[in-house]
């Protein structure tokens, strides 16, 4: 299992982020043949060794061409709705877990964005995060986790600047409301940047909030690999880089002696949504991998009646299960956390009672029986199901 450790000390983009990961290992070729899966064409990428404030690095280069066949990769390149780029990913030959991660980010930036604008997410132009361009850094990004096998991602504080920026919407403040909803959303740190340069994208900060399991400074370990990745600024006396660094998540973690596991809490909060929908979501999260899903009732402004979905998961998972809780939930909006987690060793055993097969937990202070199992033998001997159970234990114990 490996972990990438990313450092935004300096903001975070796209095109970073991916030079990052190649600049760290991930094969080119690799990346550039899953982003040919998207059945998209009119650009080029290509990665060059560049400097930035004496500190070498890889720079990301995504060439758009325009009808005219001009090339230009500073611009914006049009702009999509969400439900275009959800369509053309659902529809693109990806490896599962890079849909799933893609596919992650941009329902989490098409939820914030709603926010802002008052819309609905799926009617949500996106403009420069939706241009062609963006889409390949984000999809070449999960590309090169994948091809690195990054199953765990973290991230630094992320630094921002000040002032105004240029958008499809004119002038607005630096940083731009869709960037500070996303690390807002996400309880993501951040701290500021003597400039008025967008250190920090849109792009840049979706991916972060979206794939981090977690923020804070590196763990514990031996590191294995470390890549830079440019921006495409170069000022004067600050490296304009993205730092990544890959460990093995067993020794990342600072304290993984102590048997425990590090998971993510993913939970979002719903007041316009049936209790059949909220329990067919709990359903579809189990059956997706979650640890855990439960429904909390709670009370929202105004004396709304609402509820709270938790998921509890490996931070690897925690991208493709946040993509699940949206679409099921519908919600438009999902926060995470990283918790410990101390796992009871057991094993599973099948025994049987009266010709029914029944599954077993087993742990050494305890001993759990499938209620489902038990169900249904209880349903085919006609027989209580507290006496099908009490038999099972009976037959583990022995």
């Amino acid at each position: 299992m490996t972990t990438a450790w990313f450092n935004c000390h300096a903001g975070v983009a796209g095109d970073m982020t991916l030079a990052a990961l190649v600049d760290a290992g991930a094969d080119p070729d690799a990346v550039a043949g899953m982003v040919a899966g998207l059945g998209v064409d009119g650009y080029a990428m290509h990665f060059e060794r560049v400097q930035r404030c004496g500190v070498g690095a890889t720079l990301a280069n995504v060439v758009v061409h325009d009808e005219a066949g001009h090339g230009d990769h500073g611009a914006a390149h049009g702009h999509r709705p969400a439900s275009e780029i959800f369509r053309l990913l659902d529809a693109a030959d990806l490896p599962d877990r890079v849909r799933a991660r893609a596919r992650a980010v941009f329902e989490r930036l098409a939820a914030v964005e709603g926010a802002v604008h008052g819309i609905d997410p799926a009617d949500v132009e996106l403009h420069e995060v939706g241009a062609l361009d963006s889409i390949i850094d984000v999809v070449g990004v999960c590309a090169a986790l994948e091809s690195l096998d990054v199953t765990d991602v973290r991230c630094s504080s992320i630094g921002l600047g000040s002032g105004t920026i240029t958008t499809a919407h004119g002038a607005l403040l630096h940083p731009a409301p869709a960037t500070i909803a996303l690390l807002t959303g996400a309880a993501a740190p951040t701290h500021g940047l003597p400039t008025t340069l967008e250190t920090t994208t849109p792009t840049g900060a979706a991916l972060m909030t979206t794939l981090a399991s977690g923020f804070g400074p590196i763990g514990a370990g031996t590191p294995t690999a470390v890549g830079y990745g440019a921006g495409s600024a170069d000022p004067p006396g600050r490296a304009n880089v993205v730092q990544v660094v890959l460990g093995d998540a067993a020794t990342v973690d600072a304290t993984s002696s102590d048997g425990g596991v590090d998971v993510t809490l993913l939970e979002a909060n719903v007041d316009d949504v049936t209790g059949e929908v909220l329990a067919h979501t709990v359903t579809v999260l189990l059956a997706a991998g979650a640890h855990d899903a439960w429904l909390t009732p709670i009370v929202m402004k105004k004396g709304r009646p609402a509820h709270t979905i938790s998921v509890l998961c490996d931070p690897a998972d925690a991208a493709r299960l946040h993509s699940v809780l949206v679409r099921e939930s519908g919600t438009l909006g999902v926060r995470g956390s990283t918790l410990r987690k101390w796992p009871r060793r057991r094993t599973m055993i099948t025994v049987d009672v009266d010709g029914q097969p029944i599954g077993v937990k087993v742990a050494d202070h305890r001993i759990k029986v499938e209620f489902d199992d038990a169900v249904r033998a209880a349903q085919a001997l006609d027989v209580p199901v507290r006496e099908v159970i009490e038999r099972a234990i009976a037959a583990a114990a022995e």
